[in-house]
């Protein structure tokens, strides 16, 4: 390269617990499946789409067991899928499915969310009107999770602590309605090509719960 971009006060090189990390998988899980990683390196041709958290807690390969390559994985805030919009702005979210479901096929598209979800507890304490700097526009955190208002609202009135359960499982919920705005999703579940999946990992308990529609409600895996 051969000038900066950045000043050096900006951007660092690695801290040495990640370089340690790193040295360490490439000369053992590397070295000992190099054979599988140069086959990897040919294409993917994942088997799912998962839409979870960013939340650091919430490990969905080691949820499912899943090797690399299994899983095209896309996180954000809440694990939130925003209504189909294509105004020729940035949709990071929306181009992932895309991708996902047009270009890679998978055939199914599940919906992550999980227990203690702080992007939930911050929509429903901005939408219970405890949390006014998430009102702000400049907020990006609150202007993301008016995806999630139409679910506060089909909340039971109150103060039960259990609301901000049903918020997850509303964020869920709402990402799959949502799926459902996107044509080239409504497309590939008509051909019997992908189908959607909505669940809910409790993160102390080790539980998964899953979405029955015909029941309209989340039971235990």
């Amino acid at each position: 390269m051969s000038e900066h971009i950045f000043p050096a006060s900006h951007v660092r090189t690695l801290p040495p617990f990640l370089v340690q990390r790193y040295q360490g998988w490439k000369a053992t899980t590397y070295t000992n499946n190099r054979g599988w990683y140069r086959r990897l390196a040919e294409g993917q041709h994942p088997r799912a789409m998962v839409i979870s958290c960013c939340d650091s807690r919430v490990h969905v390969t080691s949820i499912f067991g899943a090797d690399e390559g299994e899983f095209f994985i896309h996180r954000n805030i809440a694990n939130l899928v925003p209504p189909y919009n294509p105004d020729g702005e940035y949709h990071g979210t929306s181009a992932a499915i895309e991708f996902a479901v047009t270009a890679l096929r998978v055939p199914h598209l599940i919906v992550m969310g999980h227990s203690g979800c702080g992007g939930v507890k911050g929509c429903y304490d901005m939408c219970s009107g405890h949390a006014p700097e998430l009102e702000e526009k400049t907020s990006f955190v609150g202007r993301w999770m008016d995806i999630l208002r139409p679910g506060f609202d089909r909340l039971p009135q109150g103060d039960d602590p259990s609301r901000q359960h049903a918020l997850e499982q509303q964020a869920i919920l709402i990402s799959l309605e949502n799926l459902l705005t996107f044509p080239f999703v409504t497309k590939a579940i008509s051909d019997g090509a992908l189908a959607l999946h909505g669940v809910h990992h409790n993160i102390g308990e080790g539980t998964l719960e899953h979405y029955d529609p015909e029941r309209n409600v989340f039971t235990a895996v």
